[in-house]
């Protein structure tokens, strides 16, 4: 065997070595579609890990090898690069939560002119060519479901209520916030202040509030879009010496959330199922990849919790690890 061939062979079985591991892109840039990402919103949030937990245990169950990358921040910015590392290495399916509803259009549009399905969970584009299907929670009617339940724990004393959006451009939390504000309107009592964004960051959704109490003093309540915006309202509430003065409605059900609603720092939390979410769109990117009939939108259950009836739907309250 020449010095060449030695080279040859050396080079290949380095690169076999180190394409092992089951990772994405182990197929030198030729694709798996047995392969299937998930690209959530954000990192380390447990509504996204309990997402992962039922993506990972159904892709799991249907012979998938499955990958998870996450941005560290919810962040158009931040989740582009992902979205091009992933497209490089070509999976069978991508499932991602798209943080801006136009901004990640192009990127998204690139997996699918790749030949990669394309799955939306939770948050979705504007543009709906791109994605085979969208799982979702009914978010328009989660904003009417917390205004709903807000009006019952408020009763008929009048006050000014708030709503904390986290960042315009994210479809679930602007839907849900367009239905709070539309079902508050019933409610003669509850004079509507709008709502504020807060980045998706508690300190500022704690200052938010802070900032609002001084402005109107008969601030009764507050809707909280998502589990940021929901944790950031309570410290702010609790620093402020408001907790249970002003009733709080998140959104999500967290550890610390549901921990907030048991000692009474939170009165009533939306809570979605993202784990069904998960599973449902591994379902949808299997049916895709086979040839078979796909669901183009398909929503998913949301409950109210209170400190009353929470034990009860415990099976809501979301992960911190698979």
């Amino acid at each position: 065997m020449s010095r060449t061939t030695v080279a040859l062979v050396s080079t290949a079985l380095l690169l076999t070595a180190c394409g092992g591991g089951g990772q994405i892109g182990d197929t030198g840039g030729t694709g798996d579609a047995k392969k299937m990402v998930l690209i959530p919103g954000v990192a380390a949030e447990p509504f996204y890990i309990s997402m992962e937990c039922g993506f990972r245990e159904a892709a799991s169950a249907a012979g998938y090898e499955v990958d998870v990358q996450a941005p560290a921040k919810f962040d158009a910015t931040l989740q582009t690069p992902i979205v091009t590392g992933v497209l490089a290495n070509k999976p069978g399916a991508v499932l991602i939560a798209p943080t801006d509803d136009k901004a990640m259009a192009g990127p998204m549009r690139q997996l699918k002119d790749a030949g990669i399905k394309v799955v939306e969970v939770d948050t979705k584009l504007e543009d709906t060519s791109i994605a085979s299907s969208t799982i979702s929670s009914d978010n328009e009617q989660g904003g009417r479901l917390a205004a709903r339940t807000l009006a019952e724990l408020v009763g008929d004393r009048p006050g000014s209520v708030l709503v904390l959006n986290t960042k315009a451009g994210t479809s679930t939390t602007d839907a849900r916030a367009a239905g709070f504000e539309e079902e508050v309107k019933k409610h003669p009592n509850l004079k509507y202040v709008g709502q504020q964004y807060t980045d998706n960051e508690p300190d500022q959704a704690a200052s938010k509030v802070t900032a609002t109490l001084s402005a109107n003093p008969d601030l009764i309540g507050v809707f909280a879009t998502n589990l940021n915006t929901g944790e950031g309202a309570a410290t702010g509430l609790r620093n402020a010496g408001k907790t249970g003065v002003v009733n709080l409605v998140g959104f999500d059900a967290s550890p610390k959330q549901v921990e907030d609603l048991r000692g009474g720092a939170v009165q009533a939390l939306i809570a979605q199922d993202p784990a069904t979410i998960g599973r449902t769109g591994v379902e949808q990117a299997v049916a895709a990849l086979e040839g078979k009939p796909v669901q183009r939108d398909i929503e998913t259950d949301l409950v109210a919790l209170t400190k009353a009836d929470m034990e009860a739907n415990s099976k809501y309250f979301y992960r911190q690890r698979c």
